[in-house]
């Protein structure tokens, strides 16, 4: 069923299409975690972030395909050092809990198989984040910043790859 993921890489071009299911997104977590009827990284909703960091010349973006159909995107930083980062990824609420999210990540680590490790972090509000990343992908919790503060705290992960 979740076969048929593809990947192409984001452009500038690909900024409105993204940021309009980055923002349906975010907004889902934010109503499912917060009772907030908004919320997301700082320019999630107006292209602000997919510009930032999408576009940078240092990340690498990809925008996610379901049967050629756009779904969500994702943001990387791939490094020398072998230990990479994994910015954001986001699909489209219509097509969470599916398992494409868990497919995603695995083509991630298919296409960069030399990894030593990836971090990543997500917000101490999310548990349903928590879920994916620690049961389904595989990462650890290595540290939780600002853990009293439901708004700006975050749990940092690691995930250690065997090669």
């Amino acid at each position: 069923m979740t076969e048929n993921i593809t990947f192409e890489p984001m452009g500038s071009q690909d900024i409105e299409a993204l940021t309009k299911i980055a923002k349906r997104a975010f907004d889902e977590d934010s109503r499912m975690h917060t009772n907030k009827a908004e919320g997301g990284p700082e320019g999630y909703d107006d292209g602000s972030f997919l510009r930032k960091w999408g576009l940078h010349p240092d990340s690498t973006a990809f925008k996610i395909f379901k049967d050629k159909e756009l779904i969500g995107g994702i943001i990387l930083w791939i490094n020398e050092n072998k230990h990479n980062y994994l910015g954001t990824i986001f699909l489209d609420p219509t097509e969470e809990n599916k398992g494409i999210g868990t497919r995603v990540w695995k083509l991630v680590e298919e296409r960069y198989p030399d990894t030593l490790s990836w971090s990543t972090d997500t917000p101490i509000f999310s548990k349903r984040n928590h879920n994916f990343y620690i049961n389904k992908c595989g990462f650890h919790c290595v540290k939780i910043e600002k853990p009293m503060d439901l708004e700006e705290g975050s749990y940092c992960l690691k995930k250690e790859m065997k090669l």
